[in-house]
Parts: structure tokens; C-alpha cells; sequence
């Protein structure tokens, strides 16, 4: 399982309502399930990755993120979790909006494009990065917005979301001491539990 995920099941309470948006493959949601008794649904748009999770016997939903979340009722689920989404999304900030809406509490995490092998590929190589964390070359890369930690954190002050916790992940690593320190530069990846 990917360290993020592995990561934010630590946020998530047992048997609680959990909504996935992005969910993939249902690798989450059915961790989750037999983990901590965790019931919800996943939000897919990828027919191949819909399979996989109704192979594992996860329930999802076929939906596009950038139509909205407007099936939900406000408050329906305790976690409503988007890894590794965000910046895939046309609107992030309404996004972020409807599942603070429909979640008391929200988990996202986001590669950081502040990170420093980021600003080394496009300051002294002039290309955009390719990385285990960001995989794609410019021209088919699903990453349509570029955010770094500052950015996420500007906005969130900006927007009245608090942040109850954060974690930085780098090498693989979890909270390593430098990015902690550092997360802007550091930190290849973050992720957040927020509330408003």
C-alpha cells in the first residue's frame, strides 16, 4: 500500500462513514473494511479501476469529480479522503469545499511541486520534473494544478479550513526530521486532516 494511505487510515475512527473520491482501485476503502469495520463508497471515473474495486467487493460510485458532489447530502460521512487527486481536478477549491460539506472532517494528500528536485528540473535542467512521486512526463500527465505547501496552507488560512494534522512523506519516510522542518523544500509529498 502507498505510504499515504497507509498514513491517513490512522485519521480515520472504526466504523465510521468514509467516502473516497478518486478511490482507484478500492485498495482503501477495502483496507479500511477489514481493518476497521470502515463502511462507505469509492468515486471512480476509470472503468478499469472500477473493476478492481468491485472485485474487491468495495462499492463505487462512477462520477466525475469536477461535476460536483451534489448527491450527497451535507454531513453524510465522517471522513471524505481525495489522495493523490487534487491536483487531477479542474476545480480543487470546490472540491475541497463539498467534502468539507459532506465530511466532518476531510484527508488530503497532494505531491509537493515545491519540493526541491521539482525546482532543480525546471531552474537548471529546464524541464518539467519526472519522479517516482510525480511519474508523468508533461504531455501526459493527469496534474493540472501545481501546488506546493505553501500554497496549500495559504489557502486553507485563507479559506477559514483548519488543519488538525499534517504529515510530510520523502524517500519514502514518513515525517522525516528535515522536512518537518522544511516542508516546502523537503517534503516530496503532504497530507492533511481538516475540519472547518
Amino acid at each position: 500500500m502507498r505510504i499515504d494511505l497507509d498514513i491517513l487510515q490512522q485519521w480515520i475512527e472504526p466504523r465510521s462513514r468514509v467516502l473516497d473520491l478518486g478511490c482507484g482501485g478500492g485498495t482503501l476503502l477495502a483496507e479500511l473494511a477489514a481493518r476497521k469495520q470502515v463502511t462507505g463508497y469509492g468515486l471512480e471515473i476509470d472503468h478499469a479501476k472500477i473493476s478492481q474495486c468491485i472485485a474487491k467487493r468495495v462499492s463505487v460510485i462512477e462520477q466525475n469529480l469536477d461535476e460536483g458532489l451534489q448527491n450527497f447530502d451535507s454531513g453524510s460521512f465522517d471522513t471524505v479522503v481525495m489522495s493523490q487527486t487534487l491536483q487531477a481536478v479542474r476545480y480543487p477549491h470546490r472540491v475541497l469545499d463539498e467534502m468539507l460539506r459532506i465530511g466532518r472532517e476531510c484527508i488530503v494528500s497532494f505531491p509537493n511541486f515545491g519540493h526541491w528536485r521539482c525546482r532543480y528540473h525546471l531552474v537548471l535542467r529546464g524541464h518539467m520534473p519526472v519522479s517516482e512521486f510525480l511519474p508523468y512526463t508533461w504531455y501526459d500527465t493527469p496534474n493540472i494544478h501545481f501546488c506546493t505547501i505553501a500554497d496549500f496552507e495559504d489557502f486553507c488560512r485563507e479559506h477559514g479550513i483548519r488543519i488538525l494534522n499534517r504529515r510530510y512523506v520523502t524517500a519514502g519516510r514518513d515525517d522525516d526530521r528535515l522536512s518537518v522542518a522544511w516542508p516546502n523544500m523537503l517534503a516530496e509529498m503532504a497530507i492533511y486532516r481538516l475540519t472547518r
